[in-house]
């Protein structure tokens, strides 16, 4: 039998680089991480206190939820233009924030979802950036909303979801297919809600044995 090989002083070494290299990745994701984190937080804050403070100062909530959600929606997609990335990481903080401040002065919560994920949607489409994506951050961003001020939230997904698809439906049918398929498995009740809005095949009819037994004199 030979006798079992001892790593070299250059095995050694390099299997260390390999770990410490390792090491350093590892590292680095996990405070790419939290500093992403952070700036989901602030995201949630700033588009949270802005929403509420802005409806506070308002005669007609109802009226201006959707007037506002137009505009933060329209706003993030500015800056993200600006700044050449990021639309698709901001969406969710922008939605959560949006449902957020809304139920902070017990605007229609609603209403807000739908309208939010309808002008990500739009907006995503306008500027060419992954329509379907975009649609699944809005909606994850509504539902963890929702889930944290206490709200329905299989209704507020039902309402998210038909927003979305509705959106993309003015868009093609390529586009509807794109934010179903993605969008299946958010909530349990996407599926009915996607195959709601999707054009139906028509029809096969298929004659079993059972049947022409049935229809014999």
């Amino acid at each position: 039998m030979s006798e079992a090989q001892t790593p070299t002083t250059s095995e050694t070494s390099a299997g260390e680089t390999m770990g410490r290299a390792g090491s350093q990745v590892k590292e680095g994701i996990i405070g790419s991480l939290k500093g992403i984190n952070e700036i989901e937080a602030e995201i949630v804050s700033l588009v949270r206190s802005t929403v509420s403070n802005t409806l506070k100062a308002s005669q007609a909530v109802a009226n201006e939820s959707i007037n506002v959600t137009k505009d933060v929606i329209k706003g993030t997609v500015n800056a993200t233009e600006e700044v050449g990335t990021g639309l698709i990481l901001s969406t969710k903080s922008v939605a959560k924030g949006l449902i957020m401040g809304v139920s902070d002065v017990g605007g229609d919560v609603l209403n807000t979802a739908g309208q939010t994920t309808r002008h990500a949607v739009n907006e995503a489409a306008r500027v060419g950036a992954d329509v379907a994506m975009v649609a699944r951050r809005a909606v994850d961003g509504v539902i963890e909303a929702t889930r944290e001020i206490g709200g329905n939230v299989d209704e507020t997904a039902k309402v998210a979801i038909g927003g979305a698809i509705e959106a993309a439906g003015a868009i093609g049918n390529t586009a509807v297919r794109a934010v179903r398929d993605v969008l299946v498995g958010a909530v349990e009740a996407v599926k009915d809600v996607a195959s709601a809005a999707l054009p139906k095949p028509p029809p096969t009819h298929k004659v079993g044995d059972r049947e022409r037994a049935d229809r014999q004199p």
